[in-house]
């Protein structure tokens, strides 16, 4: 055992730990040579999708399967298979828009478009009368 062991700064735990937590899913969705995965049943392959629907990324097609078995898992017993269907049609149809929305480039000095403030509601003074008051009236000749 080692007893040069250097501190750690909180910047190179944090790198080390996002690597870490990309580098897992990976590892976890490499194919093992040799091993055989079932397979879908052709109607359950591919959902019917719009015509000029995007092709998507293995990346993608993998996360789609994995939010699919997530939802199933999570709510087994509650769906059919008209259900089922559908369900995996949905997850096909909201993938492009993440997609897109993950390739946007952000900096840590780039700031917001629109600035939200929050809406306060204050008591309102009730208006003041409109007839005048006896000292105004009291200067007119």
């Amino acid at each position: 055992m080692s007893t040069d062991h250097k501190p750690q700064s909180r910047r190179e735990f944090a790198r080390r730990a996002a690597l870490l937590s990309i580098g897992a899913p990976l590892a976890a969705a490499t194919p093992v040579s040799g091993a055989s995965f079932p397979t879908l049943p052709d109607d359950q392959q591919l959902p019917k999708l719009p015509p000029n629907f995007p092709k998507l990324s293995d990346q993608s097609r993998a996360e789609i399967e994995a939010r699919y078995e997530s939802i199933v898992k999570q709510y087994s017993g509650r769906f059919n298979d008209q259900q089922k269907a559908e369900l995996r049609r949905l997850c096909f149809l909201a993938q492009p828009p993440l997609d897109s929305l993950r390739a946007y480039q952000i900096h840590n000095s780039d700031s917001p478009d629109l600035y939200l403030k929050p809406v306060v509601e204050r008591e309102k003074k009730p208006p003041k009368s409109t007839s005048p008051s006896p000292a105004v009236a009291a200067k007119k000749p």
